[in-house]
């Protein structure tokens, strides 16, 4: 590990401050920002980062604000510095968006859980093998090859632009499939935007493969906002249940109108590179009455349409519609244990 200088920032316009300036005074050419540090801690260690200037924004604030999740006018608020242990377990999260205090209930461990922030899980690195290992330069890396394509593919992505390519990382966060059923932006400073909706903070490799954002250069996520979602529900399947990266999972919204769903929102995860909006399963939902299970399990099973697996993940495809169904069951109030 290199040696790096470390600099504690007051608050968040501070801390782009310090990142578009290279400390303050140019000193510095490779400022990265540090919140929980988790993923952080692992790039360190594995040499795949070598900031020389860390900046600690873990204690930033928004001026005025110590609650981390707290209401806001007809949305609620999230601080960019809340922890994953604090949405899974607030009160506002619980009653008005269940989808996301569920994602990240099942999220890591709840020693990490304690200390991830928000933000954090947004903009973590993917966590392919290929990727996370120094011996191998993949494209991520800045090298020529994605060695998925002909290597060890069984946790890689199934959807993707153009069948997937030219990397096939899967997005690794679990609270943004969440946060885009509840229609979410993230608020920002330092830079010309002041926020953008959560779709838009994500991109795929074909627009850029060595990132998975776009942030500009200084720009710093300060909180999230979000639609109340009440009936919403969250699915995951994993090798483990507990404390693993899931295969697959689903998360979902729903609008109801005189027992039938008006609207859906329904967004698939660790299947693509970034979360995966599902727009043919939203549409065959509509006008399904909430207690019309096979109508819900056959609108479901077009989660798959357009999958192209890679050698070894063909079993994605099944899973993503099994997660995709019980996401849906879950948020019209089915008890999915009772059918299982």
């Amino acid at each position: 590990m290199n040696t790096f200088a470390l600099a504690q920032s007051k608050d968040y316009e501070q801390a782009a401050m310090l990142v578009a300036t290279g400390g303050g005074d140019g000193k510095f050419s490779l400022p990265v920002l540090k919140a929980g540090g988790m993923d952080i801690l692992d790039h360190l260690k594995e040499g795949l980062i070598e900031p020389d200037l860390l900046i600690d924004i873990r204690r930033a604030r928004s001026a005025g604000k110590t609650e981390a999740i707290s209401r806001d006018g007809d949305s609620i608020r999230i601080e960019a510095w809340a922890t994953l242990a604090d949405i899974a377990t607030s009160p506002i999260i619980n009653e008005y968006n269940p989808v996301v205090a569920r994602a990240v209930e099942f999220a890591a461990t709840p020693q990490v859980r304690n200390v991830a922030t928000a933000a954090g899980n947004l903009l973590q690195r993917p966590r392919c093998w290929y990727y996370r290992n120094d011996q191998f330069n993949c494209l991520k890396k800045g090298g020529g090859t994605c060695f998925a394509v002909e290597g060890e593919n069984r946790y890689h992505a199934i959807f993707g632009s153009g069948g997937g390519g030219p990397c096939h990382i899967v997005h690794p966060s679990n609270l943004a499939p969440a946060l885009m059923v509840c229609e979410a932006t993230v608020h920002l400073v330092g830079g010309a935007r002041s926020s953008l909706p959560i779709a838009q903070l994500f991109h795929g490799p074909d627009k850029g493969v060595t990132s998975e954002h776009t942030l500009e250069p200084g720009e710093v996520i300060t909180h999230i906002t979000l639609k109340p979602r009440p009936k919403s529900g969250f699915e995951a399947v994993k090798e483990k249940q507990s404390f693993d990266w899931p295969l697959a999972l689903a998360c979902a919204s729903i609008e109801i109108d005189a027992g039938k769903i008006a609207s859906a929102k329904i967004c698939a995860g660790a299947v693509a590179p970034v979360p995966w909006m599902l727009p043919k399963v939203e549409a065959a939902l509509k006008g399904i009455a909430i207690t019309d299970t096979d109508a819900i399990t056959k609108a479901a099973e077009l989660a798959g349409d357009g999958a192209k697996p890679m050698t070894d993940n063909a079993y994605k495809v099944r899973l993503v519609k099994v997660v995709v169904r019980r996401a849906i069951f879950r948020a019209v109030g089915i008890n999915v244990e009772a059918l299982t």
